[in-house]
């Protein structure tokens, strides 16, 4: 199965997201999160952050981009269980078999999303329309090795 984990190129997610997430943790698109607030009361931050931005589990940070990983049973059955338990505490969930089922259905959600190869990034784009939230996903295929060519070479000096 493969999942994908949140990648930084360099320390832009910190300054333009309230919270940053944590470098290669697991990550959902986190949609659910901008539901049942006030778009227009939103400050900057999280007006950028439902526009452009994934969810860490582990952090509840926010990333630009998520990179496909393969994950395990184990690490699997970990992000349900953590991301449950963020489900009950931010959003009241009912229970915690209904918050392990909402987790499960995140999670399996975006595991649809990154039915590509290991390394491929994802950038996502928000819209609200009326009273529906569209999503767009970027896809960023892994360069070809074999379409670059070496224009250095180091040789050491005698």
């Amino acid at each position: 199965m493969k999942l994908a984990k949140t990648i930084q190129f360099d320390i832009s997610d910190t300054q333009i997201f309230e919270r940053a997430a944590a470098v290669q943790e697991w990550a959902i698109s986190g949609t659910f999160s901008f539901v049942d607030s006030d778009p227009d009361s939103w400050p900057r931050k999280q007006r950028l952050a439902f526009r452009t931005s994934w969810l860490g589990i582990g952090s509840f940070g926010n990333s630009t981009f998520v990179q496909v990983a393969d994950i395990s049973a184990s690490e699997y059955e970990q992000a349900i269980e953590v991301l449950a338990k963020y489900l009950v505490q931010k959003f009241n969930a009912p229970n915690p078999e209904a918050a392990a089922e909402a987790a499960r259905q995140e999670i399996d959600d975006m595991a649809t999303l990154c039915n590509h190869p290991p390394g491929t990034l994802l950038a996502i784009e928000r819209e609200i329309t009326g009273q529906n939230i569209t999503e767009r996903t970027r896809v960023l295929k892994p360069a070809d090795k074999s379409a670059h060519s070496r224009i250095w070479t180091i040789v050491e000096d005698d």
